[in-house]
């Protein structure tokens, strides 16, 4: 049998057993007589799937007495020509992007434009060049090889496109300065002066058209390093509410002596690394926050997005998985493209960094036993999906074309009807990505390094994502809303800590109802990048892609696909053992967690504007006073803002506990405080709160500078008391708001029951609160709390209780009842 030769290598290699197939025993027969065809022994199974295994090879041979019979596969050589054909056709669309982006604001046309220009200039005897053109032609004199027409035209050619290349170089630059620019974010909200108006027209001037994802990289301006003195007065200002007279007075003490002495000198590294270095803050941040963390990824670094709040557009779990995995890929394929609009800001004019999209697919955090790595690839073409404990590779593309969204459900239809079991040590794999990282990172070179393990690891780590066919229900269930969305929350975020993989940039997850979600990484990007990818997704799979009435995708089946590929491990029982271990440590930290996610449904940012105040300055005063009544006290509140105006720029942390949230939280809870004086501190509480984020925004933050303060004196082997002190300080109240960045996708007014219920992360502190929010639409925000079981002072479903009560409080200052928001709802 001619598939014979290729079967001793199946032996071989197990990685490449197409599903179903489990026997896989396969042998070279001799007959005693001589030699004979070579013939393959195997298990039957269906004569299909035998087929397209014969379609998997490029060529097949006979071993024969007269020699070797080979016979070529068309279909396996087409198949070959179509993906060498789609890999070329992605290398010219990176290099046109390339050449757009590279000349952007100018675009390529606009060369032969200003050639033309010049040209037509020399022709008319006028010289536009002041004497550079004649130069260049007595230069080109000096060869003897040109007419003089053709020097002619040659020094017009080189002289126009040098004029065009300064032209896109001062554009460039005068962007920049205008980027630099940030009065507009501190003017009054609703008023803008003249000189911004002016501003905002020179940017639209030199921002140029149609402009890629990447096109504003190189305009964007750098971080700016803040003075010593200025951070060092915020943070006492900080800290001010926070500390009894006495420990102020030390840590004053200590402010100062860093401020005159030490600063200084670190400063002045950390300027020269700023000259040097695209952004001052952020690969010390990747490295030494994320990536040199040694605890478990799971719970304590990534975090989780959530399905659309009320509707399942289809129960079927395989045809969810395959709109929602095809809406991924068209995004990824935008995105390789870099047609994703930038994001702008102030009516479409200021332009956010887009470096964080650049390793949104095909990446994976590889462990390490000091420090893990990102590892990226300029292409996959495949994803694997777990189900029931097992590993399955999907090929995405077939006959040059990626698979349509009725294709990709029939492959993870046939993952879901395989009846194969979990190999020794597989079911629990994934739980080395959710524990420790050093037993993580030792495991995976001992065992991982070589032979069909590392072909299958590498099949995971190299996929374009991960997809989780979950095996439990979840979602938001009108009868039990609480329970419903709190175990929705917890199998998001660690699921069963086996069947997620950590370390993929994320991993999507389909449950067996139908509802989805994401489990997303942290190093490689924050959160509202993914969000971005999320809500494009949760949009193109009910408004554009949809389904048949049956809940089926659209479209029809094609069974020439081949079956997805069952990955195949030999996992000894040492690397089980660590397994065990990691699991066991996964589980304990999975059981702590104590989640609270709930829509509050009372009002939303549509009737906070009304109050004419920031609705992320309301709910986060609304938060303060939360966890006062819950605590009795107040604690350092961590708020995430964004440095995305700069380049590469990522978090800032806006330090939401200052002394006017704190007058305003105790004018709450006193009872002889009037109506009148609680509004009042608490306009002025909002306003410091609105500043202190435009602060952080703009490069005038407290915790990213001291960060790197921080780390140039360990690098300089000095010690600082003030530094050790202020990065010791834990964080008992962290929170963040998710941005909704698409509005468009949705149309609220339209489909009112089509929104969004953000996502959420696990307690920073052992004993504080973790709380993640989004404002959707006019009349809705939802809530994310968590904490963790082990405190004693924790709660989630008390302080959700106490946020609820606080929200309404506030919302009573301005006289809106009950009665009267269920009007303006």
């Amino acid at each position: 049998m001619a598939f014979a030769k290729r079967c001793r290598v199946h032996t071989q290699d197990p990685n490449q057993r197409t599903l179903g197939h489990r026997s896989g025993t396969c042998a070279l027969n001799r007959c005693a007589a001589g030699p004979a065809p070579a013939r393959c022994v195997m298990t039957p199974w269906r004569s299909l799937k035998m087929a397209e295994a014969h379609q998997a090879v490029a060529f097949q041979f006979t071993v024969t007495p007269d020699g070797i019979d080979l016979r070529l596969s068309h279909e396996a050589l087409k198949q070959i020509y179509l993906s060498g054909l789609h890999s070329w056709k992605k290398k010219f669309i990176r290099f046109k992007n390339g050449v757009i982006t590279g000349v952007y604001p100018a675009s390529p046309s606009s060369w032969l434009i200003v050639v033309v220009g010049v040209m037509s200039t020399m022709y008319a005897k006028i010289d536009p060049s002041l004497g550079i053109i004649a130069k260049i032609n007595r230069t080109l004199d000096t060869t003897g090889y040109m007419s003089s027409q053709t020097k002619n035209i040659v020094s017009g050619v080189l002289f126009g496109t040098g004029l065009w290349v300064a032209l896109i170089i001062t554009m460039r630059y005068s962007l920049k300065v205008l980027l630099s620019y940030h009065g507009w974010m501190f003017a009054e909200h609703g008023k803008m002066s003249r000189a911004t108006r002016i501003w905002m027209c020179m940017v639209k001037i030199f921002s140029g058209r149609k402009p890629m994802l990447y096109s504003f990289q190189t305009s964007l301006p750098r971080l700016p390093v803040p003075a010593v003195k200025d951070t060092v007065n915020r943070y006492l200002e900080s800290v001010r509410p926070l500390m009894k007279d006495e420990d102020f007075k030390r840590m004053t003490a200590l402010a100062q002596d860093f401020a005159v002495n030490l600063g200084p000198r670190l400063q002045w590294y950390l300027k020269l690394k700023s000259w040097w270095a695209t952004n001052y803050v952020s690969d010390w941040w990747e490295e030494y926050v994320y990536l040199r963390g040694r605890g478990p990824l799971m719970v304590n670094s990534n975090y989780y997005a959530m399905d659309l709040l009320y509707v399942i557009p289809t129960h079927l779990q395989a045809a969810r998985a395959g709109n929602g995995i095809h809406a991924i890929l068209l995004y990824r394929h935008k995105l390789d493209r870099e047609e994703i609009k930038p994001i702008l800001l102030l009516g479409s004019t200021v332009p956010l960094c887009s470096a964080q999209w650049e390793r949104m697919f095909n990446t994976c955090r590889i462990p390490g036993e000091e420090t893990d790595t990102i590892q990226h690839l300029r292409d996959s073409k495949h994803i694997v999906v777990f189900h029931k404990g097992r590993y399955f590779k999907v090929w995405l593309y077939h006959d040059g074309r990626l698979l349509k969204p009725r294709e990709i459900e029939q492959q993870i239809q046939r993952i879901l009807d395989d009846p194969s079991e979990p190999q020794a040590g597989e079911a629990k794999l994934a739980a080395l990505t959710a524990g420790e990282r050093v037993p993580w990172a030792k495991c995976r070179q001992a065992y991982f390094g070589r032979g069909k393990n590392k072909q299958s690891l590498d099949a995971v780590e190299k996929a374009a994502f991960f997809v989780t066919l979950d095996e439990t229900e979840q979602g938001y269930r009108e009868e039990d809303p609480d329970a419903s969305m709190d175990s929705y929350a917890k199998s998001l975020l660690h699921g069963r800590c086996s069947d997620r993989w950590f370390d993929k940039s994320f991993t999507f997850i389909v449950f067996k109802n139908g509802k989805m979600g994401m489990n997303a990484e942290h190093s490689w990007a924050d959160a509202p990048v993914v969000g971005h990818l999320w809500e494009y997704v949760m949009s193109t799979d009910c408004f554009q892609l949809g389904y048949a009435e049956d809940g089926h995708c659209k479209g029809d089946t094609n069974p020439n696909i081949p079956y997805p590929t069952r990955l195949q491990w030999d996992i000894p029982e040492e690397c089980q053992d660590v397994i065990e271990t990691s699991l066991n440590t996964a589980n304990i930290l999975a059981s702590d967690v104590d989640f609270h996610s709930f829509p509050f449904h009372a009002f939303g940012k549509g009737l906070i504007k009304k109050c004419r105040t920031s609705p992320d300055a309301f709910v986060q005063l609304a938060l303060q006073l939360a966890h006062y009544k819950d605590m009795g006290k107040f604690c350092l509140t961590y708020e995430a803002s964004m440095t995305r105006l700069f380049r590469e720029g990522r978090t800032e942390t806006v330090r939401s506990c200052s002394s006017e949230s704190c007058n305003f939280v105790l004018a709450m809870v006193d009872p002889t405080q009037t109506v009148k004086q609680k509004l009042r501190l608490f306009k002025i509480a909002s306003e410091k709160h609105q500043h202190l984020y435009r602060l952080a925004m703009t490069g005038s933050g407290i915790d990213r500078h001291l960060f790197c303060l921080y780390v140039v004196s360990k690098y300089l082997a000095v010690d600082s008391p003030f530094l050790k002190e202020v990065l010791s300080e834990p964080w008992r109240l962290s929170t963040s708001q998710t941005p909704q960045q698409q509005v468009e996708l949705f149309d609220l007014e339209r489909n009112p029951e089509y929104v969004s219920s953000g996502g959420g992360f696990g307690p920073v502190a052992d004993d504080g609160y973790g709380v993640s929010y989004i404002l959707v639409g006019e009349n809705l925000i939802n809530f994310h709390i968590s904490s963790k079981f082990s405190s004693p002072e924790t709660d989630s479903h008390r302080f959700g209780k106490h946020l609820k009560q606080a929200m309404n409080d506030i919302m009573a200052l301005f006289g809106f009842s009950s009665n009267s928001r269920k009007e303006f709802h």
